[in-house]
């Protein structure tokens, strides 16, 4: 298959039709921080297309100020129970509101009310202060639906190489590289 984004949609497919995981869409996502240092963590891949990867983060979590800083973005992904790797790097960019709202609308009540209690990677006076501030947030909301917050959106990375890798207990593991060739994709075999 000379395509990457089908080849990862069929991966995907594969990875979460009989998956032991329990976060099944699970991606790590690196970016590059102020200091120039590559920082990990990992988050929901919510869609493919040839557009890109897509997840979605508060947009000022430190993520968020990574990308507006310096969108060079990375994503791997490890399947252990069916053997694939999944590596790319390309550029992030904010979805539109449209799409936000979108993924939004398709998070459970209660995954919109952390988020919308929530200032994700500001400071925290104490644990305790976790349970009181859910609580207040789900009381003003109780009854209603739960909206977007302004700063609650997605980003895209849009790749210019993936490489699959394909795990075997020989370790001589099949490892191609897709790179953008302009409009089209060059693949490349790699030696294990």
């Amino acid at each position: 298959m000379d395509n990457p984004i089908s080849k990862f949609q069929l991966w995907w497919q594969a990875a979460a039709a009989d998956s032991p995981l329990q976060q099944k869409s699970a991606v790590c996502v690196s970016t590059i921080d102020e200091c120039g240092f590559p920082t990990g963590r990992f988050v929901d891949l919510k869609a493919v297309s040839d557009k890109g990867f897509v997840f979605c983060s508060y947009l000022e979590s430190a993520k968020g100020k990574h990308i507006e800083c310096n969108p060079k973005s990375a994503m791997t992904i490890w399947w252990d129970h069916v053997g694939y790797q999944v590596r790319l790097v390309g550029t992030a960019e904010i979805i539109s509101a449209d799409e936000a709202e979108h993924f939004w609308q398709t998070r459970s009540r209660s995954a919109q009310l952390t988020t919308t209690a929530f200032d994700q990677s500001t400071p925290l006076d104490s644990e305790d202060r976790l349970e009181a501030q859910l609580k207040e947030t789900s009381d003003k909301l109780a009854g209603q639906p739960v909206p977007r917050p302004e700063n609650w959106g997605g980003y895209c990375i849009d790749p210019i190489s993936i490489e699959f890798l394909t795990f075997r207990e020989s370790r001589m593991h099949l490892r191609e590289l897709f790179e953008r060739n302009g409009t089209g994709w060059e693949k490349q075999l790699l030696q294990p």
